[in-house]
């Protein structure tokens, strides 16, 4: 019989039949009435053709083809439930595989995770760098961080984790040189670190004002690095508030003027059958304060 017309429902009301010999034991296993059994094994032996059981006075009797099956379908069984294991396994409940930019998870998710992960100790984390698009096919993964809008995509569903404020930080001892007057005068002569999302150029147009090495300065992969950069005295680095934000608290940095207020934000994302998982659940209440 071809994989696609297995019986395997009644094939499970079989197995628990013949290890009872009883309809009615069976039926309280698996939480139907003896009647339910009884019509399973019934429908069961006509697409078969064979007699499973003898039905004696007062108990069931297998017949011998029955009998010789049941080593085979029991061990059919065992391999359905290791595969459901293996399945589950990566996605289990006491797993998560999250995928975020490399500077979120250093200043940013790390230090949730490790409050998260001390409420629940069970649990075990997978961070996965993601600086681009993140392609849920092809990642054994169960949520994302994604920076800018709320993703288009149809099949994905997310939840907004920061509104931002682009920031110009310095470390303390180049804050007080630079002082409070002018930011974009001041900074005019002021050492610059670049990284993909501060935009030194657009800064100094949108005050009319230039740097003096607008495009020197040192560069970095991403904003993680260029705060820490500029923690070390390097220069002074513009960056999402929700990214500088710990470094500000320990005093390692200070902000420099107002900031710039941006639509753009940190957004957890994922497909709708990873959305419905209590652990996604938990997890996403937890970063939101929800």
């Amino acid at each position: 019989m071809k994989r696609t017309h297995l019986p395997l429902n009644a094939l499970r009301v079989f197995d628990a039949a013949a290890r009872h010999l009883s309809f009615t034991k069976a039926a309280d296993e698996l939480a139907v009435t003896p009647a339910a059994v009884g019509q399973q094994i019934r429908a069961l032996e006509d697409v078969l053709g064979v007699v499973l059981f003898k039905r004696l006075t007062r108990n069931l009797e297998l017949t011998p083809e029955a009998e010789r099956s049941l080593p085979a379908l029991r061990a059919g069984f065992l391999q359905f439930e290791e595969a459901v294991r293996i399945m589950q396994d990566g996605q289990g409940s006491k797993s998560l595989t999250i995928a975020a930019p490399r500077d979120v998870t250093a200043k940013w998710l790390a230090a949730r995770l490790a409050a998260y992960g001390a409420q629940h100790p069970e649990l075990r984390f997978a961070l996965v760098g993601a600086d681009g698009p993140v392609d849920f096919t092809q990642a054994n993964l169960d949520v994302a961080i994604l920076y800018g809008a709320m993703p288009s995509e149809e099949e994905l569903n997310g939840v907004r984790l920061t509104t931002e404020t682009l920031r110009v930080v310095a470390a303390p001892a180049l804050a007080e040189r630079i002082g409070s007057g002018g930011l974009a005068t001041a900074l005019a002569e002021v050492p610059l670190i670049h990284h993909p999302r501060s935009d030194w150029p657009g800064w100094f147009a949108a005050r009319q004002a230039a740097h003096a090495q607008a495009d020197g300065g040192l560069s970095v992969a991403d904003a993680a690095l260029a705060l820490d950069a500029a923690a070390a005295g390097f220069g002074v680095t513009r960056v999402a508030s929700s990214l500088s934000e710990a470094d500000i608290a320990a005093g390692r940095l200070v902000a420099l003027g107002d900031g710039d207020a941006t639509e753009s934000g940190y957004w957890l994302v994922a497909p709708a059958p990873q959305w419905r998982q209590a652990k996604v659940k938990a997890l996403v209440a937890f970063l939101t304060g929800s």
